[in-house]
């Protein structure tokens, strides 16, 4: 069992860093509002995948995951929601704010938080992943719930790890990202990122 749940760890771990939505909305929260931001924006993705986790361990994710309609209300609603963002963004680098992060107002902190969650929640890849990978990778000594509650935690710890830790990586570049020129080169480049993963997102199929 061990050995199965080493191997599980290292296919969720390679996951977790692949770059994605997830990352992109965590940079733009990040350089735009400080590091603060950032964590709170991780916190909701978190809690988003514990919904997913949830969902999937008693089955209504599976579900989803096996309607074509509901899929696609899920992957246009996400889809949107991620070019908004990156629209934000875009219209966001026009404008000339602070040169220095902490200095601008702070965002509310359940809006950085609701930010991470909505676009983790709207993400129906979750929903197919947990129904269609992580039971494959559940270790054979516990019962199907307990080894899916497991990894379901155990990608939840990676992705705060993971993610935590670029945040304060980019807090460490802070002076570079306080530039108004970084400032403004981020916040498109992000934008784009976020449209370019809205289409991919809206194209998918499950």
């Amino acid at each position: 069992m061990f050995v199965q749940f080493l191997a599980a760890a290292g296919v969720l771990a390679v996951l977790t860093i692949v770059p994605g939505p997830d990352m992109a909305v965590v940079t733009k929260r990040a350089v735009k509002s400080g590091w603060r931001d950032g964590l709170r924006t991780v916190g909701g993705i978190t809690a988003g995948l514990l919904i997913w986790g949830v969902l999937a361990v008693v089955g209504l994710a599976a579900v989803l995951a096996a309607s074509a309609t509901a899929y696609t209300v899920v992957k246009l609603a996400g889809a949107a929601y991620l070019g908004f963002l990156g629209v934000q963004a875009l219209i966001h680098s026009r404008r000339d704010g602070p040169a220095d992060p902490a200095s601008a107002a702070p965002s509310p902190a359940g809006n950085a938080w609701r930010t991470g969650l909505v676009s983790n929640v709207f993400n129906p890849k979750i929903a197919v992943f947990y129904t269609g990978l992580l039971p494959t990778l559940a270790p054979t000594g516990l019962s199907p719930h307990g080894g899916m509650a497991l990894l379901v935690l155990l990608h939840a710890g990676l992705t705060v790890g993971w993610l935590g830790s670029y945040v304060l990586l980019l807090a460490k570049a802070g002076a570079f990202f306080a530039r108004p020129a970084v400032r403004r080169a981020m916040d498109r480049v992000t934008g784009l990122v976020l449209i370019g993963f809205g289409v991919k997102v809206a194209t998918t199929q499950p």
